[in-house]
């Protein structure tokens, strides 16, 4: 993904760059929706007396990787831009939903304020995304084993099923981005402090679920909280600071983002070893924590902020 910002970036005017690179961004987004509805068709059976089994997704994303080379090697030989360029740290979306765009600001940003996760106005945002992103980790990543457990499945037999509660999580996610959150027009506070009690209750509701249908709705309802709270937590610390500094804190959101998925889904799963319902649990418990404490220590940007983005737009 930073190569292809840098690409996209060198390529268009500023004007044209942040629509590019937000295609890019909903293209991923697509992705968490048509990956788990594809993936029960890739089960492969014995190749050369190999078993290949649930294997078999994996081998197909190899060959798509290779494929993908031999494409951008015949139609992206030139890569000499035609404008100055920059890649930036970009976060994957997550199982349940799509980027939060931060790659965007940072890939076209122009200002040279150095912000430090411990700034005031935005070590609150830090906080909650850190925590948020770290809930949301732990859930979605033991939500394949959920399924077979609860359904008493066959890891091969839960392929499709889990497919379906993936699929349904991912387009809610997205539904909210794409959907609800322009109709409603709320301010990163707001759609923080919303998103954060669907999630918490979602969560909750996942991890006592006992049917396939309960699992799937619980999971999306889940997933809907972190579509309003990922988007809350980005536009948030975007408007905490003035233009140049834009970038820096871009670069800082998409750390956040990546960092939650280094030990949350180690986490959830050691938490699921003890007791099913533990992971959802702690996640819903540490998601009302933050609730908490967003009333107390987030706040909308100030109307200074405001003039200022509106003074020297960013994207």
């Amino acid at each position: 993904p930073p190569a292809v910002q840098a690409l996209v970036a060198g390529r268009t005017t500023r004007e044209e760059r942040t629509k590019a690179l937000t295609l890019i961004g909903s293209a991923f987004g697509l992705g968490t929706i048509l990956g788990p509805a594809v993936a029960p068709y890739l089960l492969l059976g014995s190749i050369g007396g190999v078993q290949i089994g649930l294997a078999g997704p994996a081998f197909i994303g190899a060959l798509f990787g290779l494929v993908m080379v031999i494409a951008v090697r015949r139609m992206l030989s030139d890569d000499r831009g035609m404008a100055p360029s920059q890649g930036a740290a970009t976060a994957y979306p997550s199982i349940g939903g799509q980027s939060t765009g931060a790659s965007i600001t940072a890939a076209t940003a122009t200002g040279i304020e150095k912000i430090s996760y411990r700034d005031p106005r935005i070590r609150g945002w830090m906080i909650a995304g850190l925590v948020m992103g770290h809930a949301q980790a732990m859930t979605g990543q033991t939500i394949g084993f959920l399924v077979i457990d609860r359904l008493n499945l066959a890891p091969i037999a839960a392929l499709q099923p889990t497919g379906l509660v993936l699929i349904l999580g991912a387009s809610a996610a997205l539904l909210v981005q794409w959907g609800l959150i322009p109709l409603l027009n709320l301010d990163p506070r707001r759609l923080m402090l919303f998103g954060l009690i669907a999630a918490a209750i979602g969560t909750v509701l996942t991890g006592i679920a006992t049917s396939l249908y309960g699992i799937a709705l619980a999971f999306a309802l889940a997933s809907a909280g972190f579509g309003f709270t990922r988007p809350g937590f980005t536009a948030g610390a975007s408007l905490a600071v003035g233009p140049g500094g834009q970038g820096s804190v871009a670069g800082k959101v998409t750390s956040i983002n990546g960092a939650s998925f280094v030990l949350g889904p180690s986490i959830g799963v050691g938490l699921y070893s003890v007791y099913k319902p533990v992971p959802y649990l702690v996640a819903a418990a540490a998601l009302m924590l933050l609730f908490g404490y967003a009333l107390r220590f987030l706040h909308a940007p100030t109307q200074a902020t405001a003039n200022a983005d509106e003074a020297d737009p960013v994207i």
